[in-house]
């Protein structure tokens, strides 16, 4: 195998999970989805921190990297918001058929093809984003998904109305494309410095996950878009 193709592979990685979370939730298969969406996170993550350690990247990575990303971050997430407002207007039952009400949750698929759309073309993001991007967006609706296959935590039943999911995806829309400069967790070194605050926010992750436990995805991120606008705001509005 050429050098050159490690990333991409795993890039193909990361779309095989994605799509087979499709075939999951289609299916009622939540948990499984989690689990699916979770090895597209992790394959994302290690597609760009192999091509940057073996200096291989590509006109034709790029493409399917968007294209990963579209499947995993974008499609994923929309049907699990729309089988959520679904179950939430029918007493927690995941729909078995189209249900009219609940699609404004695809609208999470429409805004995540414009958010990787203007990355594509947006030249300020190569060392940071602007605008929530979409790993994020689908781990947090992953997050909402492992809470409500919990049926445990009595404090979040607030969450699963009508409303609050309305809500949360327009807000979660407005974020993908907003002119919100964001932190990438991209390591060209794993020195302190220069990386001071990718190791505080990943220290602070760490915690939530063992506290917080289903609730932990969205609490990380919204600890990241805080983290992003305190720490990092300043700075990147210097740059714009």
């Amino acid at each position: 195998m050429n050098i050159s193709a490690i990333p991409n592979f795993i890039t193909l990685i990361n779309l095989a999970a994605g799509a087979l979370a499709i075939l999951c939730l289609l299916y009622g298969r939540t948990e499984a989805a989690i689990w699916l969406v979770a090895a597209s996170a992790v394959a994302d993550f290690l597609d760009g921190a192999v091509a940057r350690r073996l200096n291989a990247h590509s006109a034709l990575g790029k493409q399917l990297d968007s294209l990963a990303d579209m499947v995993a971050f974008g499609i994923v997430p929309g049907i699990m918001m729309y089988g959520l407002i679904a179950a939430s207007w029918n007493d927690g039952d995941w729909p078995e058929d189209i249900f009219m009400p609940a699609l404004p949750g695809l609208l999470l698929t429409v805004f995540a093809a414009l958010r990787l759309g203007k990355f594509n073309i947006d030249e300020r993001q190569g060392t940071g984003f602007i605008g929530l991007p979409t790993p994020a967006c689908a781990i947090l609706v992953t997050g909402l998904m492992l809470v409500f296959n919990s049926r445990e935590a009595e404090w979040a039943q607030f969450l699963f109305q009508p409303w609050a999911l309305y809500g949360l995806t327009g807000i979660l829309c407005w974020l993908m494309i907003a002119e919100i400069p964001m932190l990438a967790l991209k390591f060209n070194n794993f020195g302190w410095v220069g990386n001071e605050i990718k190791y505080i926010f990943a220290s602070v992750s760490v915690v939530l996950s063992i506290a917080f436990k289903e609730a932990a995805p969205m609490l990380i991120i919204v600890i990241y878009a805080a983290f992003s606008v305190v720490f990092y705001l300043p700075i990147r509005k210097q740059k714009l």
